[in-house]
């Protein structure tokens, strides 16, 4: 099986690069791929360097799957041409809410690989796809009816830049001098900004339109959510403070029983000091983690929890990989 990367210098190309070592899928030839600014660079991949190929000339024939990690200007551009020679699996944006084109989280709705048309298939905003998987089994059980959903979101959600220059900030503080912001539209560094994405004219920032339409697409469109995105001075892993108004009576024991259950969720809900999960110990580990779980008295079926994940793994490279995983495991690879 030969495969490529594009993007394959970013952060989300990297991380995929490190999911695919742990994995183990049979690779016979990986093709790393970048714009030319990034050709003849080596990067090493199971003990083996492997130069950088140019995006505007690679020749996706030669591969079977192709990862697309270099946002959606790129996937855009380039996608299409890629998915006449090979299957693209793509972490960007543009083709999410394409009705042709299935959003999938494997965990969640793996059935809908059935229904790809253009040969492309979509990984879903990294706030979505850690919501979901936390989300799924508790609507096969109580059906949920209602979700409001607050996010706490890294700053390598928007690429290298904005992470590099949090640290940039972050110095300048501490020694007391001027900050100036460059990726951000307010000083980071020891502040909170609830905006992410752009503004629609209803006041929603595109990444709490995201959450909310995509949330629909992959589990069910019946589900009501809104949401507030706020990216915070943290350098990996989203957290989410999620309250579900579900259609049917629930036990905590049961919504305990059923996240702990579920691939690729794990509860730490301990109820005392420290018995909860946070960023930092969710950063380079695969699990969604929840705590915090308890019922809101305030309205009737109602639960809270608290919900964190690596945003590089179980937002991008991670669910990307598990998709071409998927796919063999259902005989639909090369379809």
């Amino acid at each position: 099986m030969n495969i490529a990367i594009v993007g394959a210098t970013g952060n989300v190309g990297r991380k995929t690069l490190e999911v695919l070592e742990k994995k183990e899928l049979s690779i016979d030839n990986l093709y790393l791929v970048a714009s030319s600014k990034s050709v003849g660079k080596k990067i090493s991949f199971k003990g083996k360097d492997h130069e950088v190929f140019d995006l505007e000339s690679f020749d996706f024939a030669k591969v079977k799957i192709a990862f697309f990690a270099a946002g959606g200007k790129i996937s855009e551009k380039f996608a299409q041409k890629a998915a006449k020679h090979c299957l693209v699996i793509d972490n960007s944006s543009f083709y999410r809410m394409d009705p042709d084109v299935p959003l999938i989280v494997p965990q969640v709705n793996s059935d809908h690989l059935d229904q790809i048309n253009k040969n492309i298939i979509a990984n879903p905003n990294c706030s979505t796809a850690q919501l979901v998987i936390a989300l799924k089994p508790l609507h096969d059980l109580f059906v949920i009816k209602r979700i409001v959903v607050s996010t706490y979101q890294s700053v390598s959600g928007g690429g290298k830049a904005p992470m590099d220059e949090l640290i940039e900030q972050t110095k300048l503080v501490l020694d007391g001098k001027e900050v100036k912001s460059k990726n951000f539209t307010k000083q980071i560094a020891f502040n909170a900004i609830p905006h992410i994405d752009v503004f629609s004219d209803d006041g929603y920032t595109k990444e709490e339109l995201k959450m909310t339409n995509e949330t629909k697409k992959i589990l069910d469109s019946k589900i009501d959510l809104t949401a507030t995105c706020v990216r915070l001075p943290i350098s990996v892993s989203h957290s989410e403070s999620v309250n579900i108004q579900f259609e049917k009576p629930f036990s905590l024991e049961k919504v305990k029983e059923a996240l702990d259950n579920f691939e690729g969720c794990k509860v730490i809900d301990d109820r005392s000091d420290g018995g909860y999960s946070t960023p930092l110990e969710a950063e380079g580990k695969d699990e969604t983690f929840i705590s915090r779980i308890r019922e809101d008295k305030t309205i009737r079926n109602g639960l809270n929890l608290w919900i964190v994940s690596d945003n590089l793994l179980r937002g991008a490279a991670l669910n990307a990989v598990e998709i071409a995983e998927t796919l063999i495991k259902k005989n639909l690879y090369g379809k």
